[in-house]
């Protein structure tokens, strides 16, 4: 049953104004980046590289772990509960997905400004292409798990891209 008591029907196209009734919405479009246009991956992408820099220097690696958990596990409430809202299981608006995905990459490859710029357009690549099975969960799984789980496995490819690299060419 979708849930409009708290700010009517939902928009055609969501504003800030919609956005910022609740704190599932506010987490779905990544804190406002999902509704940049265009491309509102590639902000909320962007924006989750600006975020990970302080968060890389004041948190641990076993506590960047932690938080990638926790990141996860809201992103899994918060996409459910937006795309309840706006009726549309996974909106190109929700850019949560793509920021935690991408904060597991930076977290896993070197911290030098030209890796992560690679990761991120490797990153960006796997999401807009979905190769298989990518594609194929971002078309069967219709929930908050499926919306964050797709681009797992894109950073996933991003990651084993980076390990090839290392291996065979000793990066």
């Amino acid at each position: 049953m979708t849930d409009f008591s708290s700010a009517g029907t939902a928009p055609a196209s969501p504003n800030f104004a919609w956005m910022r009734v609740r704190l599932s919405r506010i987490v779905a479009f990544g804190l406002g980046s999902g509704l940049m246009r265009p491309a509102p991956g590639t902000w909320g992408t962007l924006l989750a590289w600006l975020l990970w820099q302080p968060l890389a220097v004041v948190l641990a690696p076993l506590h960047q772990a932690v938080f990638l958990l926790a990141a996860f596990v809201l992103g899994v409430w918060a996409c459910h509960r937006t795309g309840r809202d706006l009726g549309v299981p996974d909106h190109g608006g929700m850019v949560w997905d793509e920021m935690v995905a991408f904060w597991t990459v930076l977290w896993l490859i070197p911290g030098s400004a030209v890796a992560q710029a690679f990761g991120f357009l490797l990153f960006r690549l796997f999401d807009i292409l979905k190769p298989p099975p990518i594609g194929y969960f971002d078309r069967k799984l219709k929930n908050g798990l499926g919306v964050m789980w797709d681009d797992l496995i894109a950073a996933f490819y991003t990651l084993l891209a980076f390990a090839l690299y290392y291996r065979f060419m000793g990066g």
